[in-house]
C-alpha cells in the first residue's frame, strides 16, 4: 500500500525579512521586558505576538484583528522557522490580539518602553542625533463622542470637522524621520501645549542636550522657546500671523533694504546642473524676554526674514487673478438683469463696491470711477393720476489698478519670519531654510500612518486604551519601515550604487532612493514548500533573485534568512 503523500505550500513573502529585521531592532525584547503580563500567561508572549501581528500589518498593509488568525494559519511553518517556535492558530485569536493593544495602552509602560528603543535603534544603526522635528495629526472615527472619552470634536487635519477625533504627537529624528517618541491625545486638544512634554521625553531617551527642534508656528508660543532656550537645547519655527504680522514683516524688511544689508540667497543646483534660487532673505537678531517659573529669562534670539521664490510666484498669480475677479465683479455690478436689485443710490453703491474689494481680498488696489446717468421720461396721466416726469438714476463703474499700490503689495508677498536661537556658526540662514523644508519627512510619515500601508484612519475599534494601543502598534510598523528605508539607502549612497528591477513595467529603472514598500514588494511569490509523508519531510524554498539577494545584502542579511527555512539549502 503506497503513503500518502502531502505537498503544502506558503507564501512567505517578506516575512522573515521583517522578522529578522524587528529582531534586530530587538522589538519583541524590549517589549516583553518593559510591559508585564500575566504570571499565568501561555502562548507566545507580548512582544513575540506583536512582532508577528506587526508582521502581517506590513505584509498585507491590513491591521484588522479579525485577519491574523486565518493569515498565521496558512503561514504556520514559516512563522515557526522564524523564531517562532511555539505559534499555535489559538495565539492570533481576536481576544489575544486585543489584550495586547490594552496592554500597549499603559502609559508608564509604553514611555519606558519608547526611551529604550529610542537609544537602543540610535546605537544600533550608528544614527546622528542633531535634529528632531514635532508635528501633530488627527485621526478621525464614526464612532459617538464620549463627554470623558478619546474622541472628540475638534480642529480636523483631514478636513472632517464633523467626525471625532484622536490627535496624534510625533517627534521624529533627521534625516530618516525615524519616529522617537509618541503621544496619543483626545481630539479636542490644542497643539501649543504638546511640545514640551513630548521634547521632555526625547531629550530623557537620548540623554542629550543642545539639539535642534524643528516645529511650525505653534511651537513658536513664547513659553516653549523660552522652556528650550533655558534648558540649552534650539528651536527653529516660523512666527504666526500675529506675534509677526505680514505689514510688521514689510517693514523690516525696508529697513535692512535701506540700511544697505546684503540679502542671503538660498541656491540649489537643479538637474541641469544650473544653480536656481528657492528663498531669499535677511537676518536680524533681537533680545527675548519672557517669565519662566517666576524669573525673568532672557535670550538672544535670530530672526530670519526669508522670501520663498515659489511661494511668491504663487502669491503673486494668486492676486492677479483676484485682481481680475474683482474687475469683473465690478463692471457687472451696475448691469441690469432680469430678478437682479437695482443700485438706487450712490450710497448703495459704494457699499457694494466696498464689498466687493473686501470680497476678492483687494482693497486699496484698484480705484473705481463712478458715473451717473440721469434719465427722465413722462409719464401720462391715468384715472385721477396726474400726469408727471419720472426720473431714473443709473451708474456706470470703471476700475483700473493702483500701480504703486500694486507694486508695493507685490513685493510683500512670500515672506516670513523664521525664529531660532541657534548660534549663526552651527545654523546659517541657508542651513535654516533647507532644515524647515524638510519638514516633509514627519508629513510623510503621517502620510504613511494615515494611508497605505498601516491605514489608521478610520478608527473601528470601540475602547479608548484599543484605539491608543492600536495607534502605538502602528507608530512601531511606521518605525519598522523608516530604519528598513533608511538603511538601504545609506548603504546604496555609502557604496554609490542604485537598485534596478523595482518598477513594475520598467524593470532596467534604477533608483538610489527605494521606498520601504517597493523593497518589500521585491519579495512576493517567494514561497515554501513542505512535501510530508509519514517518518519523512522535506522543505523547498524558492530560489532568490539576483534583486532580493542584493537587497538583503544591503540589509546586512545572508540569504540563510530565508534559505535557512530549507532542508536543501
Amino acid at each position: 500500500m503506497k503513503e500518502a503523500l502531502s505537498i503544502e505550500t506558503e507564501r512567505m513573502d517578506d516575512i522573515p525579512l521583517l522578522i529578522t529585521h524587528m529582531q534586530r531592532m530587538k522589538l519583541s525584547e524590549l517589549l516583553d521586558k518593559h510591559i508585564p503580563t500575566h504570571g499565568h500567561r501561555q502562548g507566545l508572549s507580548v512582544g513575540e505576538l506583536s512582532v508577528v501581528w506587526l508582521a502581517h500589518i506590513l505584509s498585507q498593509a491590513d491591521h484588522r484583528m479579525n485577519q491574523v488568525q486565518e493569515w498565521g494559519s496558512r503561514r504556520l511553518e514559516t512563522l515557526r522557522g522564524c523564531a517562532m517556535d511555539g505559534l499555535s492558530p489559538q495565539d492570533l485569536t481576536d481576544d489575544r490580539l486585543a489584550d495586547v493593544l490594552r496592554l500597549l495602552s499603559h502609559d508608564v509602560h509604553w514611555q519606558a518602553f519608547e526611551q529604550e528603543l529610542m537609544g537602543h535603534l540610535l546605537r544600533v544603526y550608528d544614527l546622528p542625533a542633531m535634529c528632531v522635528r514635532i508635528d501633530t495629526t488627527t485621526a478621525s472615527s464614526y464612532a459617538e463622542v464620549n463627554e470623558q472619552g478619546l474622541l472628540q470634536l475638534g480642529h480636523s487635519k483631514d478636513h472632517r470637522p464633523d467626525l471625532p477625533q484622536l490627535k496624534l504627537v510625533l517627534a521624529g529624528l533627521d534625516p530618516l524621520g525615524l519616529p522617537l517618541a509618541t503621544e496619543v491625545l483626545s481630539g479636542e486638544h490644542a497643539d501649543d501645549p504638546v511640545y514640551l512634554p513630548i521634547i521632555a521625553r526625547v531629550r530623557e531617551g537620548l540623554h542629550q542636550q543642545g539639539l535642534l527642534y524643528v516645529g511650525d508656528c505653534k511651537m513658536a508660543a513664547l513659553q516653549t522657546r523660552a522652556s528650550l532656550a533655558a534648558q540649552g537645547d534650539f528651536y527653529l519655527c516660523p512666527l504666526s500671523a500675529l506675534q509677526a504680522p505680514a505689514e510688521q514683516i514689510h517693514q523690516e524688511v525696508e529697513i535692512q533694504r535701506r540700511a544697505g544689508s546684503r540679502l542671503i540667497e538660498v541656491c540649489r543646483v537643479d538637474e541641469k546642473g544650473s544653480s536656481i534660487c528657492i528663498a531669499q532673505g535677511y537676518e536680524t537678531t533681537q533680545i527675548v524676554t519672557a517669565e519662566r517659573d517666576g524669573e525673568e529669562l532672557r535670550w538672544q534670539e535670530r530672526r530670519l526674514l526669508v522670501q520663498s521664490m515659489a511661494a511668491t510666484h504663487a502669491a503673486r498669480a494668486s492676486l492677479q487673478e483676484r485682481l481680475q475677479k474683482a474687475q469683473q465683479a465690478l463692471a457687472e455690478l451696475a448691469v441690469r438683469r432680469q430678478g437682479k436689485p437695482r443700485l438706487t443710490g450712490r450710497t448703495q453703491v459704494e457699499e457694494a463696491i466696498k464689498a466687493v474689494l473686501k470680497q476678492f481680498r483687494v482693497e486699496g488696489l484698484l480705484q473705481v470711477q463712478i458715473q451717473e446717468h440721469v434719465h427722465q421720461r413722462l409719464v401720462r396721466a391715468y384715472r385721477g393720476r396726474l400726469s408727471a416726469e419720472r426720473r431714473d438714476l443709473t451708474f456706470t463703474l470703471t476700475s483700473s489698478r493702483e500701480e504703486t499700490a500694486l507694486a508695493r503689495a507685490m513685493s510683500q508677498l512670500g515672506w516670513r519670519v523664521y525664529a531660532t536661537n541657534h548660534p549663526m556658526d552651527h545654523l546659517t540662514l541657508e542651513q535654516a531654510v533647507e532644515a524647515y523644508r524638510d519638514e516633509y519627512l514627519v508629513e510623510r510619515n503621517f502620510a504613511r500612518l494615515k494611508g497605505q500601508p498601516l491605514s489608521l484612519a478610520p478608527l473601528y475599534v470601540q475602547r479608548d486604551d484599543h484605539r491608543i494601543g492600536l495607534v502605538r502598534l502602528l507608530t512601531l510598523a511606521l518605525r519598522v519601515l523608516t530604519v528598513l528605508e533608511g538603511v538601504v539607502r545609506q548603504r546604496l549612497g555609502e557604496q554609490k550604487e542604485e537598485l534596478a528591477g523595482l518598477f513594475a513595467g520598467n524593470p532596467k529603472r534604477r533608483t538610489a532612493q527605494p521606498t520601504a514598500e517597493r523593497l518589500l514588494e521585491a519579495f512576493r511569490e517567494v514561497t515554501l514548500t513542505v512535501i510530508s509523508a509519514p517518518g519523512f519531510a522535506q522543505r523547498h524554498v524558492t530560489p532568490l533573485s539576483p534583486l532580493q539577494q542584493q537587497i538583503l545584502a544591503l540589509f546586512g542579511f545572508s540569504p540563510a534568512v530565508y534559505l535557512g527555512l530549507a532542508d536543501d539549502s
